[in-house]
């Protein structure tokens, strides 16, 4: 070996080098890490999954839509916050497909967003019967993701009466729902309340289902 050149010496040494940390770091690391999230965090490295009746229905990290065929809101469930992360190719497609995560990149004098924000505040206060006045920001501006899953107390609180007329219960029930379903800030100061969209209606279908 010491009869070779000086480079390729150092050329093996470097190869040598570059195999044992690709063991380490791309073989064995992967691995414990793996192991460690399987065993200490399943539900979380699994992606959040949500089931329900047996079937898995969306991830608690992620928003949903619910929509009818045509993309109008169902009024028996609380709806999420917009949504921008669309297939445009897709006639079915009508926000929070995280294969499209996006935002629109629109500033907030834009003349498009302006005209978009006062569309969603009509539809808003029609479907829910609030005034234009009581609608929060984030029932009608979507997230850098697109893919929030939570909406604020605000913004569930001006769904309730729509939700409770619509499964025929009375509000302080579905209200009392919105708050078991309302989670505070992270660490108690960071971030801002908000309610799990997805998880809060499979518990309406459970303890308050249409036709109750």
């Amino acid at each position: 070996m010491n009869r070779l050149p000086s480079w390729i010496r150092q050329l093996l040494a470097a190869l040598r080098g570059l195999l044992v940390f690709t063991v380490i770091c791309g073989i064995a690391y992967p691995v414990v890490m793996f192991g460690v999230a399987q065993a200490a965090f399943h539900k979380q490295a699994n992606g959040s999954l949500i089931s329900y009746h047996g079937r898995t229905v969306g991830s608690s990290l992620l928003c949903q839509e619910f929509v009818d065929a045509k993309g109008n809101p169902l009024p028996q469930y609380f709806q999420p916050r917009p949504s921008n992360a669309v297939d445009t190719t897709a006639k079915t497609d009508y926000g929070c497909n995280p294969l499209f995560s996006a935002a629109s990149n629109l500033g907030p004098t834009n003349p498009d967003l302006v005209k978009l924000i006062k569309q969603r505040q009509q539809q808003i206060a029609k479907l829910d019967h609030v005034k234009v006045s009581q609608i929060p920001p984030d029932a009608v501006t979507a997230s850098g993701s697109g893919l929030d899953p939570g909406i604020s107390p605000q913004n569930a609180a001006i769904q309730v009466d729509r939700v409770a007329a619509a499964r025929n219960v009375s509000p302080s029930a579905v209200m009392a729902l919105v708050k078991q379903y309302t989670q505070g800030r992270t660490l108690g100061f960071l971030g801002e309340p908000m309610v799990n969209v997805l998880l809060l209606n499979i518990a309406l279908d459970q303890k308050l289902p249409v036709g109750h």
